[in-house]
């Protein structure tokens, strides 16, 4: 309403200005006629009137343009386009309209990405919610029994207790991840990088899953590099990134081998996981390193895991200016590698 009537008042105060410019032409022309002015004191006066005309002419056209550029941003502000290519400005405007449409675009899609970012942190906080409440549900579930006359039972008592004990150590292990992955995200996770010799590093991380595979029937096999070959990096932060594959590729094969090799290559040391479990189907492989994702829930939930780990080591590779490169056929096994520098 204000404003129509601020339209209104500057609308009257131009034809005001108009129509005096208008009748000071007249009376001019009027003097001329009947000889009141000099020629020169007349020359002047007309050119003065029609520089003030021009003048007026001109800022009636910047005026429009103004009131242009004041609707089209209007519009914006309002949602009212959905496209770039709805905002057309007159073609003297047409630098300020590629402005306009690349502010909009920018905007358009700091808007969608906020968006998309509030999404998966909804999706995150149910994820996490739904993985604390399952351990957290079950050891309390232990714990009544025990209390409600299970302690008094030799045969259950000390069964109940050890299933109460693998939850919490479940549930350390979820919070250790999640303290990980948000340190990561949000920058806060320092690396410290240094040379470190890789075949040691490898050889010392197999010896942690031996007892792992062996109680699998399953043959941990590992080719070096040649000795004394360093890489550079963050050893224990890589040491994270191996352990999970690792673990990782005994827990999702049954029978078999798993082996690491080390590839020397000019610039890098390629380092490649290769198990010959059940495979991942091709329709998960781009989803696999997604925070909680799991292929198959139920063996996931059966053989552990916080649904966290390949999403950390994903960061962590890449904070290696690398990649997690991932192969692998259904039923016939998987391949992790990543590339280090020497």
């Amino acid at each position: 309403m204000w404003s129509e009537i601020k339209s209104n008042i500057s609308s009257a105060s131009v034809f005001f200005r108009e129509f005096i410019l208008f009748l000071i032409l007249v009376v001019v022309i009027i003097l001329l006629l009947i000889e009141k002015l000099s020629l020169s004191i007349s020359l002047i006066l007309l050119l003065l009137i029609v520089a003030i005309v021009m003048l007026n002419l001109i800022g009636r056209r910047r005026r429009k343009e103004i009131d242009e550029i004041q609707n089209i941003i209007s519009s914006i502000r309002q949602n009212k386009f959905q496209s770039s290519d709805e905002i057309i400005l007159s073609k003297n405007l047409f630098r300020l309209e590629n402005e306009i449409k690349q502010m909009f675009e920018k905007a358009k899609s700091d808007i969608e990405y906020l968006e998309r970012l509030q999404r998966m942190r909804s999706q995150f906080l149910a994820n996490v919610s739904h993985e604390l409440r399952t351990p957290i549900f079950a050891i309390q579930g232990f714990i009544e029994t025990l209390l409600n006359g299970a302690l008094d039972d030799p045969k259950v008592n000390r069964n109940f207790l050890q299933k109460a004990d693998n939850h919490t150590v479940n549930l350390s292990n979820l919070l250790n991840d999640l303290i990980d992955i948000s340190m990561i995200e949000s920058g806060e996770m320092r690396m410290s990088y240094r040379y470190f010799d890789i075949n040691t590093f490898i050889n010392n991380i197999l010896g942690e899953f031996s007892m792992m595979a062996d109680e699998k029937n399953i043959k941990l096999i590992f080719y070096p590099a040649k000795e004394g070959l360093q890489v550079f990096g963050d050893k224990e932060k890589l040491r994270q990134v191996v352990v999970n594959l690792l673990q990782n590729a005994i827990k999702y094969t049954d029978t078999g081998s798993v082996e690491i090799t080390l590839e020397d290559e000019k610039k890098f040391v390629n380092i490649v996981i290769t198990d010959t479990g059940i495979g991942i189907p091709e329709d998960d492989l781009n989803r696999i390193f997604e925070r909680f994702y799991r292929v198959d829930k139920a063996r996931s939930r059966a053989v552990g895991g916080t649904g966290l780990g390949l999403a950390i080591a994903k960061h962590i590779i890449e904070a290696h200016n690398s990649k997690i490169i991932v192969k692998s056929k259904l039923d016939k096994g998987s391949q992790f590698s990543f590339k280090l520098k020497k």
